[in-house]
């Protein structure tokens, strides 16, 4: 968190963790005479910390003059939290940000050679609900290179993620000295979580695919098949068991592996043209869900001989594109998508050429309705993410065939975003927390939370909290043009997204 002048640390008190923060200004020297400089010579020896408590000195004057005699405009340069909501869309763009290690428990990025729209993550034999460090973790990624020969699909590992130095510090100041100390017997158990100076380690192996990847997703119950969205209109299956098994092999050495031979074994080029919506079911292995921006919706189901049937089966009503499209989590045949023009469809699987239900989100602003994500532990709850900013958590069994009998509220609405929402994911293992990602941030809510109810007359608190909802967590920032983001299945907290500048890794240090 950066530094705030007396003034702006009460007003500030509801805002949220951020991840970053501006880069601190040179201070400005200070001109003292003779008779000064001889009065300072006895000052307290701790005079660093004397200068950082006192160098954001409060104005008398409301126009920041100074009735002293100093310099106006001497301690003008604020070093302050900040957060995307605060700016407009685009003017964060020339504010240079500096992460601050308090806010993470772990934090690595990475530069690709090429940017990335999507990624996901492969499960590992690991366990669940890690949390001991150093974490690992393996990932698949597509690219969007500048013509379609140069892309290829990028095997991931990620090894020895440590805890930053500066979050036990952080642990420290908030336990106390006397907080409970590992006993002796515990002590070789907790050593890993010690081993902070270790370098993480990268692994990596390239599949060419032609044209850039708009999604790529892992099959759950199988991660070692993987599924691809072409911008050329196709969509492939991959099987990168081969590549991961090398991963167990190289011992954990930063090695940079070439390009393998692998194509994939199998590609439907039945669409009229390219797409984003690609999702594997949860509840039918195999089974493969695929949007076009047409608004065509084609069914993958896999046969015994090892190739699949691919069948189009549904058409939007309104002919728009199919933005993103979700399984139910604990219904086999039942499949939601969201649509251009603000709409969010129910479909079943038994009943073909036809939505179950059809719901209008942005009824005022008719914008496109551009990620979706269902609940898996509360599976009537689904959330969207519109070209708008605007964020809904809907219930399901409030929809109803006709919205003219009964209009749908959401159960919460965020309109806080000023920039598009480009992905929403719900937390694997706490039915209430949601991660969210639009242009310039990624954002933690926890819907649990709910919003004070003390009216306080303060003026300039109202100012700088109005925008702010109480559910918020934290933020993250730092990259430009985020596009995806995912909660890790296997790692506690653990959040990885891609942006235009590069993939982020990180856990929040409040949670």
């Amino acid at each position: 968190m950066g530094k705030r002048s007396k003034r702006n640390r009460n007003n500030n008190k509801a805002a949220p963790l951020e991840g970053a923060r501006p880069a601190p200004n040179q201070r400005p020297s200070m001109k003292l005479d003779d008779e000064n400089i001889e009065r300072l010579k006895f000052q307290d020896p701790f005079v660093d910390e004397l200068i950082d408590e006192t160098e954001e000195i409060e104005k008398d004057g409301d126009d920041g003059s100074m009735d002293n005699d100093g310099d106006d405009g001497l301690f003008d340069e604020v070093v302050c939290s900040w957060h995307p909501l605060m700016g407009r869309q685009g003017s964060d763009q020339a504010e240079a940000l500096e992460m601050d290690p308090s806010a993470y428990k772990m934090y690595h990025t990475s530069t690709p050679e090429w940017p990335s729209l999507s990624f996901d993550f492969l499960k590992d034999y690991l366990g669940d609900s890690r949390q001991r460090f150093p974490h690992s973790l393996q990932a698949v990624i597509g690219t969007q290179a500048d013509i379609p020969e140069n892309n290829h699909i990028t095997i991931l590992k990620l090894s020895d993620l440590s805890k930053l130095p500066k979050f036990n510090e952080v642990e420290e100041d908030i336990l106390g000295d006397d907080y409970d100390k590992p006993s002796n017997e515990d002590s070789d158990s907790d050593s890993e979580d010690e081993a902070l100076d270790v370098d993480p380690v990268l692994e990596h192996y390239h599949i060419p695919h032609y044209g850039g990847i708009n999604r790529i997703r892992a099959m759950p119950q199988k991660p070692d098949i993987v599924a691809t969205w072409s911008d050329v209109g196709s969509a492939c299956l991959f099987n990168v068991e081969n590549i991961r098994s090398r991963f167990a092999s190289s011992e954990g050495k930063a090695t940079t592996h070439g390009a393998m031979p692998a194509g994939p074994f199998f590609t439907h080029q039945g669409h009229s043209t390219e797409g984003f919506a690609l999702d594997w079911s949860l509840v039918q292995e195999g089974y493969l869900a695929s949007g076009d921006n047409n608004g065509g919706v084609h069914l993958w189901k896999p046969r015994p001989e090892g190739v699949y049937e691919v069948t189009p089966t549904y058409t939007s009503e309104s002919g728009v594109s199919v933005e993103d499209i979700q399984w139910s989590p604990t219904e086999r045949t039942v499949l939601a998508t969201a649509e251009g023009g603000g709409h969010l469809s129910i479909y079943d699987t038994r009943a073909p050429n036809r939505s179950m239900l059809r719901h209008l989100c942005h009824p005022d602003s008719k914008a496109d309705v551009n990620v979706t994500s269902w609940n898996r532990l509360v599976s009537n709850l689904l959330t969207t993410g519109g070209d708008d900013g605007t964020l809904s958590v809907w219930d399901l069994r409030q929809f109803t065939t006709s919205e003219k009998v009964k209009p749908v509220t959401p159960l919460a609405r965020f309109t806080c975003h000023q920039t598009p929402i480009t992905s929403v994911e719900w937390h694997p293992t706490d039915e209430s927390m949601l991660a969210v990602s639009d242009v310039v941030g990624a954002y933690i809510y926890d819907l649990s939370v709910e919003e004070d109810t003390d009216t306080t007359n303060n003026s300039k608190e109202k100012l700088v909290i109005q925008d702010i909802p109480p559910q918020l967590l934290f933020c993250h920032s730092g990259s430009q043009e985020f596009k995806e983001l995912h909660w890790h299945p296997q790692i506690s907290s653990c959040i990885m997204t891609t942006a235009f500048s590069g993939f982020s890794v990180f856990i929040p240090s409040n949670l």
